[in-house]
């Protein structure tokens, strides 16, 4: 009997660790990808007027903002789903499906981006403080807080809860070290902390705001 417990206790002694080393190591991806995105945007930004460049230059851009972005939020996820699945190579494969999905993302915002002016990313805005107040945000926002899943089912959820705030990104100035460390602050507290009304709802006005302000 004595075999067995030691067989157990080891293989959750081998989950605990590979669950802790999960996280150090998801940190560290998401400094290099905001190292590349900095380097790589260096006076890109021009506003909603931005141009994406070629389809490899923004693909190359696009995955480094979404490590950057995206993978603080996801490391009670991750170390969730290392612990359960108790594999080292959980962490790796959880990342690859999460930024894979991502990368789609991106490849459909390249065939639909297009420069525009002050109007339409004011309205691009305001529609995304809308969205903030949605049933679907608040359906996917709790699915981010609660999967333990695969990382491409956790990429899924997590799309559907920043669709809004990517989109006032993407309106406001997609090469915009600014706008992309004030949204990224803004999705890893969504994934981090409940929802709250209290928060949330003037979070959704001040998008709002920003929309109308940038229309006038």
């Amino acid at each position: 009997m004595a075999l067995p417990a030691l067989v157990i206790m080891n293989r959750a002694s081998t989950a605990a660790g590979t669950g802790t080393l999960a996280l150090p190591g998801t940190l560290t991806l998401a400094a290099a990808g905001w190292v590349v995105s900095v380097w790589q945007m260096n006076g890109m930004n021009m506003g909603p007027a931005t141009e994406l460049g070629s389809i490899g230059f923004f693909a190359a851009v696009w995955v480094a903002m979404m490590a950057g972005m995206m993978l603080p939020g996801t490391a009670p996820a991750l170390v969730r789903h290392v612990r359960a699945s108790r594999s080292v190579l959980a962490g790796p494969l959880f990342v690859g499906g999460y930024l894979a999905v991502w990368a789609l993302v991106g490849v459909a915002v390249y065939a639909v981006y297009r420069p525009h002016e002050s109007l339409a990313a004011g309205v691009g805005v305001i529609v995304a403080g809308l969205y903030e107040l949605t049933p679907l945000k608040r359906h996917f926002r709790r699915r981010c807080r609660q999967s333990a899943g695969s990382g491409t089912e956790f990429g899924l959820c997590c799309v559907g809860s920043s669709t809004g705030l990517m989109l006032a990104l993407l309106a406001l100035g997609v090469m915009s070290i600014t706008w992309m460390a004030a949204i990224a602050l803004v999705i890893v507290a969504q994934k981090l902390l409940p929802a709250t009304v209290a928060l949330d709802v003037p979070l959704a006005a001040a998008i709002v705001g920003l929309g109308i302000w940038t229309i006038s």
